[in-house]
């Protein structure tokens, strides 16, 4: 028994090992996916963007046809107005006339004001280009090197898992089963030092014969208030 409490507390070691490095690789993948987010974000703005310019333009265009048919209304009207005889008539064309360059002129101005919009909206564009190419350059040559990483924890866990293996098949599956189940409902730690009379995975006194009975190695023990398995680690 003895020797397997022994085997039991190396286990755990390794299991702890183990957890450390997948939290790493964990934290690690995060860390990619956060690049390749702030990447996309990037991409998502530029083309939100992109969709207002292409409204602007498509605005403009309007715009521009409005103004088009008010020039040719004007130019219809001012060759009609020569052909006039009444003087009622003329006033009337003349309204028309006036009113149509008024509408001219407020278009033109508005044309002007999508064509500021959207020179706006290109070096808007050009700017977060720049950034964007900057940020997908440092972001391969981060995720290469922290895929790196990743492939050497992976390597690592894989060598530990090995040992892992080794040590289980050297003991009884009821003791893994327990012990797995206590690690699930102890964060991890199944196995704890017993040491000067308490146990170190809670803090709290044992009582003396079962502390004693630690000595002997010849049963397994768990502390009555955290339900850990106990070892003492001597030397």
């Amino acid at each position: 028994m003895q020797n397997n409490l022994k085997m039991l507390d190396e286990l755990q070691t390794i299991d702890l090992k183990i957890d450390g490095h997948k939290g790493e690789k964990e934290t690690l993948q995060e860390e990619i996916a956060l690049l390749e987010g702030n990447v996309a974000g990037t991409q998502s703005v530029i083309a939100e963007k992109r969709g207002e310019m292409a409204l602007l333009d498509d605005e403009k265009g309007k715009l521009e046809e409005g103004l088009a048919a008010e020039v040719e209304n004007i130019s219809r009207s001012e060759a009609h107005q020569k052909e006039i005889k009444t003087q009622k008539e003329y006033q009337a064309v003349s309204r028309e006339i006036t009113n149509a360059k008024k509408l001219k002129a407020e278009l033109e101005e508005q044309i002007l004001q999508k064509i500021g919009q959207i020179d706006e909206l290109k070096g808007a564009i050009n700017g977060i280009e720049e950034t964007l190419s900057a940020l997908e350059e440092n972001t391969t040559a981060r995720k290469v090197e922290v895929q790196g990483k990743i492939d050497r924890l992976e390597e690592e866990i894989a060598g530990i898992v090995n040992q892992r293996e080794a040590i289980v098949k050297g003991l009884p599956a009821t003791m893994i089963r327990r012990y797995g189940l206590l690690r699930e409902q102890r964060r991890g730690i199944a196995v704890v030092e017993a040491k000067d009379g308490s146990c170190l995975g809670c803090n709290m006194h044992l009582p003396p014969q079962l502390y004693n009975t630690l000595f002997r190695g010849n049963e397994l023990i768990t502390c009555p208030h955290c339900q850990r398995i106990l070892v003492l680690r001597q030397g």
